[in-house]
């Protein structure tokens, strides 16, 4: 089975259309599949709903979709930093779902596992409940959440062979495991495409099972919050 493509418009071709569910990784502006998003928006596709940890800055990540107004929902954790998403959502022309950070990996996780709902006590007590189902295990209470799955997975690794093994660099591996898995289809780009057999198998984080269609390319390393000391003078 050929995975590898040659670029992000290439990878997916036959796979977008208006309406579909997007899980996408990226944590902060780490690890986010900057390729396949602009991919996404040269494409036109409309009326999305993403799950993703974050929707990037304003002109970075899901932020480019969303002055393109591509999004229809987001399903996220944290989504400050970006003026446009506050905008649209205080002006009612975004829905928004939120999930606690842990809460929302393991929906993905779920999901991909084909497991179709957990119990947890995150958000018990809260507006993250309502409208959940509850339940008492050993004297305590819990919310029923659901597993996500995607129509497709949008992810970013450092590496990966020709298979679709991957490996992710520090915080990239946070959020996009969990998406890649949760999608029918997966599509990834990488820093690097190594041959076939030379990552170590103790090493690989995601197999290659998951993994559906891979591009290469250079990405933008871009820093969330800068932060510097004062010059010095003598």
């Amino acid at each position: 089975m050929k995975k590898v493509y040659n670029s992000a418009s290439d990878a997916l071709d036959g796979l977008l259309f208006d309406g579909m569910f997007i899980a996408a990784g990226g944590f902060g502006l780490c690890g986010i599949p900057e390729l396949l998003l602009n991919a996404i928006k040269e494409a036109g596709t409309k009326d999305l709903t993403f799950a993703s940890n974050n929707a990037g800055v304003d002109d970075f990540g899901i932020g480019i979709l969303l002055q393109t107004r591509q999004v229809k929902k987001m399903i996220s954790s944290y989504v400050g930093e970006n003026a446009e998403f506050m905008r649209q959502y205080l002006s009612g022309e975004l829905e928004l779902e939120f999930n606690p950070q842990g809460t929302l990996a393991e929906r993905m996780r779920a999901g991909g596992a084909g497991i179709p709902g957990f119990y947890t006590k995150t958000g018990v007590g809260t507006v993250i409940a309502e409208g959940k189902e509850l339940k008492e295990f050993n004297g305590e209470t819990y919310v029923l959440e659901r597993g996500i799955i995607a129509d497709l997975a949008i992810v970013k690794a450092w590496k990966a062979d020709a298979t679709g093994n991957l490996v992710f660099r520090k915080t990239a591996r946070n959020f996009n495991p969990p998406a890649a898995m949760c999608g029918k289809v997966c599509v990834v780009e990488v820093e690097e495409i190594v041959p076939t057999g030379s990552l170590d198998p103790d090493h690989i984080h995601l197999p290659g099972i998951y993994v559906h269609r891979i591009i290469q390319g250079q990405h933008e390393k871009r820093i969330e919050q800068r932060t510097v000391r004062k010059r010095e003078t003598a």
